[in-house]
C-alpha cells in the first residue's frame, strides 16, 4: 500500500480534474480494519464560496484518540485527511509546493491550534487532543514508515497561511466547522474555486520524529483509502 500511495501521489500532483459535475466515492467495508477508521463514503460539495468536505465510517467517527506519552518528539496523531487536486497557493502556502490536504486531527501531547481554544477552557494552547482541522502539504519521503510526510519548512523562508501555528511544517490551522456525528466527519470553510476539483478520503496515523528531526512529521500507517489506490476519483460537487 505505501509504495502504491507514493507513485500515484506523483501522479496527482501533475493531473487535472476530469470534467465531472460532482462525483462522490463509495468503499467496501474491511472487518480487519478498526471501524471508526473504515471509510465507507466520502462526498465534498461547494458554493463556490464554502466549501464541506465529508467522510462516512463504519464505527463511531473520532472514537479512538491516541495515547499521550507527555512529549512533542515521538508523539502519535490520528487523522482523517482528504487529498486534493487544490493547489497549495490557494490557501497560502508556495505555489506548486506537494499535495495540499484538508485533515481532522488529534495528538494530545502538543497543541498546533494556538489562535482557537477548541476545549473553552480559557486556555488555547492545550488543545491537541480534540480534534481540529488542519490544511497540510504532503510530499514524499522514503525515510518515513509511509512513504510521505506533512512537509517540511523554515518558518519566513517560505509562504505560509496567516493562520500557520509557527511550526516547521506546511501546516495550517483554519477557523472551521467541525463535526464529528455518529458515523460522519466533515468540514465546512472557505475555499473558493473548488468545483469539480478532484479528493480522495484516506484514514491515517502519523508520528513526530522521535528526537525532533526532520523529517518531522512522518505518515506511519495508512489504515484506509476510500478509492482503495488514491486515485482520486471524486469531485467536488458545485451546488447553488
Amino acid at each position: 500500500m505505501y509504495r502504491t500511495f507514493v507513485a500515484i501521489l506523483g501522479i496527482i500532483a501533475l493531473g487535472t480534474a476530469s470534467g465531472a459535475q460532482g462525483q462522490a466515492i463509495t468503499s467496501k467495508t474491511d472487518p480487519t480494519k478498526p471501524a471508526e477508521f473504515d471509510i465507507t463514503k466520502a462526498t465534498a460539495t461547494t458554493d463556490g464560496r464554502l466549501t464541506t468536505f465529508a467522510m462516512e465510517v463504519v464505527g463511531a467517527a473520532g472514537a479512538s484518540k491516541p495515547s499521550a506519552i507527555g512529549k512533542l518528539e515521538g508523539a502519535k496523531v490520528e487523522a482523517y485527511v482528504w487529498p486534493t487536486k487544490l493547489d497549495p497557493g490557494l490557501v497560502g502556502f508556495a505555489p506548486a509546493s506537494g499535495i495540499l490536504a484538508l485533515a481532522i486531527t488529534s495528538h494530545p501531547d502538543f497543541d498546533d491550534t494556538p489562535l482557537y481554544d477548541e476545549n473553552k477552557d480559557g486556555d488555547p494552547k492545550n488543545d491537541g487532543g480534540v480534534w481540529h482541522t488542519h490544511w497540510v502539504v504532503l510530499a514524499e519521503d522514503k525515510s518515513c514508515a509511509g512513504g510521505l510526510k506533512v512537509r517540511d519548512v523554515v518558518p519566513g523562508k517560505e509562504p505560509l497561511p496567516s493562520t500557520a501555528p509557527g511550526l516547521p511544517l506546511a501546516l495550517d490551522s483554519p477557523a472551521a466547522t467541525l463535526v464529528l456525528d455518529g458515523k460522519k466527519v466533515q468540514i465546512t470553510l472557505p475555499v473558493t474555486g473548488a468545483g469539480d476539483v478532484a479528493f480522495d478520503a484516506v484514514t491515517a496515523e502519523l508520528q513526530v520524529h522521535p528526537e525532533g528531526k526532520t523529517p518531522l512529521l512522518c505518515v506511519v500507517g495508512v489504515r484506509d483509502v476510500a478509492s482503495g489506490d488514491l486515485s482520486l476519483p471524486g469531485r467536488v460537487e458545485l451546488v447553488k
